[in-house]
């Protein structure tokens, strides 16, 4: 298993199925020049990227705010009013600051010229899902992004040792409250149950005595940096997956980064996310074999993946459902267009159920049909029309009402254009409803349009009686609409 795919094989489509699941999809010329590279090296081209300038630059909650311990300081020493008014700002502050985050990453997605790296960096943040909801912190969040980026490619060992002791994951776990006389189970069972092995592949004892060995990792809250407490440390002789020692927290991530399962465990959860459904039993002992063979190391494991057979298998192709951020990066890029302005895109977001920085638990978002239900539908539907017509009917839609009255506040007077049809159909393109169907097949689908949704658009375009600029954008909307766009 496993094998190269053969090179008969490789094709536009092929390399379109590539550029969607390591990124974002592409145009047409962006595929055709992977198609011209054999599929080692267009994987090698994807995988092997050099970190270069950011694409969209950082921005205030990129930095440290030193002033932050003054603030809590003054609110503790403020009236009841002061504090309610500073407590409603601090708020505002910090959804605003969210939404601009949330922007300056879906920018880095769309104008990217690494997308693998944006791409795993966003399995990353759903594995281990951490919310602004109880981090509260931008600079925290932002951080724990650049851990993703900086070891996402690396070592397994090396990334469970980095989210350790990660300030955000510190506090969204609570783990930096963990001492030797009250030890916080919370990170000890996820890691076990959501990062690392899986549930039923370890017991309710490895969790309690896992949780005293990691007793001490903890945050210093005035700079928020990770910080080591030797004396809230339990020494003790602890048992953890049937080692027996004065264990500390690196034993454990050691004996869990080693361990088979955890091989068994991240490959399945990477191969879910790149290549859809679970691997058959037969494939995840291949998958998890490679892995162990590649030093658990994610670049080689990857390119391993992104080269087999089996990651082009009829049964994977254009068989996965978008993510909420797979159809709107996807949809700018193939476009060709700007990201409409902030905070609409992280409005529609909200609405299709994937918030950036702010995952539904510490499970993450489930993905899959549950992408899926009415709501959702339209909402991809008015989605489309904002992104190629121009026009925005998406409601402001938030549980927290300082989320609501912020966007909305932000929402007031924003105007995004159209697409530009010059980059999506040539003149010869526009030659007849069959020749247009063509080309929104091959720009949008890389593959063809069912037979009625074909029939659909070229039908509307012939009720049109012309095709002018109105008509051509309906048409590429409406394709976008189909059940088969949904699909990558």
């Amino acid at each position: 298993m496993l094998e190269v795919l053969p090179s008969a094989r490789w094709n536009f489509s092929s390399a379109a199925h590539l550029l969607n699941r390591a990124g974002f999809g592409g145009t047409p010329s962006e595929i055709e020049s992977l198609a011209a590279l054999s599929v080692g090296e267009a994987v090698d081209r994807l995988v092997d990227f050099t970190p270069g300038p950011a694409d969209v630059p950082d921005a205030t909650w990129s930095r440290f705010d030193p002033e932050h311990v003054g603030y809590f300081r003054r609110m503790k020493a403020a009236t009841p009013e002061e504090r309610q008014q500073m407590a409603k700002d601090y708020r505002r502050r910090t959804v605003r600051e969210t939404v601009a985050m949330q922007h300056w990453w879906l920018e880095r997605m769309v104008h990217t010229a690494t997308p693998f790296q944006e791409k795993l960096t966003l399995f990353w943040h759903g594995h281990f899902a951490t919310s602004m909801v109880k981090v509260k912190e931008p600079y925290l969040m932002w951080r724990q992004q650049t851990l993703f980026r900086r070891h996402g490619r690396g070592s397994w060992r090396a990334l469970l040792g980095e989210i350790a002791r990660d300030p955000a994951m510190l506090v969204w776990l609570d783990q930096a409250q963990s001492r030797a006389s009250h030890p916080n189970e919370n990170f000890a069972r996820e890691l076990m149950e959501l990062f690392a092995l899986g549930e039923g592949n370890y017991t309710e004892k490895d969790v309690t005595e896992a949780a005293r060995a990691l007793t001490g990792l903890s945050v210093d809250r005035a700079t928020w940096e990770p910080m080591y407490r030797p004396l809230m440390h339990d020494r003790g002789e602890k048992t953890v997956l049937h080692k027996t020692g004065r264990l500390s927290a690196d034993d454990v991530l050691d004996l869990i980064a080693s361990s088979k399962q955890s091989a068994r465990f991240i490959t399945a959860r990477l191969w879910r996310f790149f290549a859809g459904g679970l691997p058959s039993e037969e494939l995840q002992a291949a998958l998890a074999d490679a892995f162990e063979r590649q030093g658990r190391e994610f670049r080689s494991f990857l390119r391993t993946v992104f080269r087999s057979s089996e990651f082009y298998d009829s049964s994977i192709v254009r068989k996965q459902i978008k993510s909420p951020v797979q159809l709107l990066v996807t949809a700018c890029r193939q476009l060709e267009r700007p990201l409409p302005p902030a905070p609409l895109p992280s409005n529609a977001l909200r609405l299709l159920g994937q918030e950036l920085f702010l995952p539904p638990n510490v499970k993450g978002w489930d993905g899959g049909a549950a992408w899926i239900n009415t709501n959702t539908l339209l909402t991809r539907d008015n989605l489309a029309l904002l992104l190629v017509e121009g026009q925005n009917v998406l409601p402001i839609s938030a549980a927290r009402p300082a989320v609501k009255n912020t966007m909305e506040k932000m929402v007031q007077h924003l105007i995004t254009e159209p697409a530009d049809l010059t980059k999506i159909l040539t003149e010869s393109d526009r030659a007849t409803p069959e020749a247009i169907v063509n080309a929104i097949e091959r720009r949008f689908l890389q593959h063809s349009l069912t037979p009625r949704s074909a029939k659909t658009i070229a039908d509307f375009l012939r009720s049109r009686g012309k095709w002018d600029e109105a008509s051509l954008l309906g048409a590429v909307r409406l394709a976008m609409c189909t059940p088969e766009y949904q699909l990558v």
